[in-house]
């Protein structure tokens, strides 16, 4: 259950919205950078006081995707660097983190570089960054003091039904959890093909890949991320040439290959890359092109890991 007291919390005045509630006066739409941008950090902090909240949960969390809609330029490491290692361990779906490190996420995502999550603690409290500096906070209770506190910074807090970024909660894309016989079914399809591709999404736009044998699967296992979303494909060919020969002409796809050290990269590709994509791939050993739309998107399996108690709980 989403929590009975929800405010969407802007510099924008109410006053100057029009008839349809589109905000029609001057203030700019991407964060200063400075005293706004602390005043949305500092009513978050009051509005968890008041609600009794000190950590909270990253939920679908999410970095740069192939397009980057924000109103600022994304940046390296996607606004995390500091507050998690290079290669993004801890930053996973139901992670736990302070509140001092909510706060630097928030104002990551307020500033358009890259990573985007819900900040949840159950049903009690939640933030949701949204577009154009608009944020939701959500708590299960009335927070007098944050409200009063939030207008002496300057800001305006207006009282919702519900945040507009609040989690679907019908079902999910991918509902098979990566259990036992999940398990089976991949050794089984190794033990008649000896390699297979296994693609790890542990965190929205964020992809591992990994060539899997049955004496390296136990290995690969153990280093997946918490809650990833694992694809299974037919292994990638040796035949790099042949691959790119049969690229579609109108059609983007996946590109994934595999480098002399081994190294195993991906790029989203059309026919307008085509001629960089083999100059970029000259020395690879292995490839394989795999189809973006949904007609034609068949793995071999598709499963989410669930938690170390067996229950599936990420929303993919």
């Amino acid at each position: 259950m989403a929590p009975a007291f929800v405010h969407r919390i802007t510099k924008y005045d109410p006053a100057d919205r029009d008839e349809h509630g589109h905000y029609t006066g001057a203030e700019d739409t991407i964060s200063d950078h400075g005293p706004v941008e602390a005043a949305y950090l500092a009513a978050v902090a009051a509005f968890a006081k008041d609600s009794g909240i000190d950590r909270l949960e990253i939920r679908e969390p999410a970095v740069t995707g192939v397009v980057h809609f924000g109103g600022e330029p994304s940046v390296a490491g996607h606004g995390l660097s500091g507050l998690f290692p290079p290669d993004l361990t801890g930053y996973h779906d139901g992670a736990e983190v302070s509140l001092p490190v909510a706060l630097e996420l928030i104002r990551a995502m307020l500033r358009d570089q890259g990573a985007w999550c819900r900040l949840e603690a159950g049903d009690v409290f939640t933030v949701h960054i949204g577009w154009d500096q608009y944020m939701y906070v959500g708590s299960d209770r009335p927070c007098a003091h944050a409200l009063t506190r939030t207008r002496e910074l300057g800001l305006f807090a207006e009282p919702l039904t519900g945040s507009p970024y609040a989690a679907e909660l019908d079902e999910p894309e991918v509902a098979e959890a990566a259990d036992a016989d999940f398990w089976l079914r991949v050794r089984a399809a190794l033990a008649s093909q000896h390699v297979l591709l296994l693609e790890e999404n542990y965190v929205r736009n964020a992809t591992r890949w990994h060539r899997i044998t049955p004496e390296n699967l136990g290995t690969v296992r153990a280093g997946l991320g918490p809650r990833a979303l694992l694809t299974l494909w037919p292994d990638l060919t040796p035949d790099v040439d042949a691959v790119l020969a049969a690229l579609p002409g109108e059609e983007s796809v996946e590109f994934v290959w595999e480098a002399q050290d081994g190294t195993i990269s991906h790029a989203i590709v059309d026919d307008t890359d085509h001629q960089e994509l083999a100059a970029r791939v000259a020395d690879a050993r292995a490839a394989c092109a795999l189809a973006l739309s949904a007609a034609e998107h068949r793995p071999l399996l598709c499963a989410v890991l669930p938690d170390s108690d067996g229950v599936l709980r990420a929303r993919w």
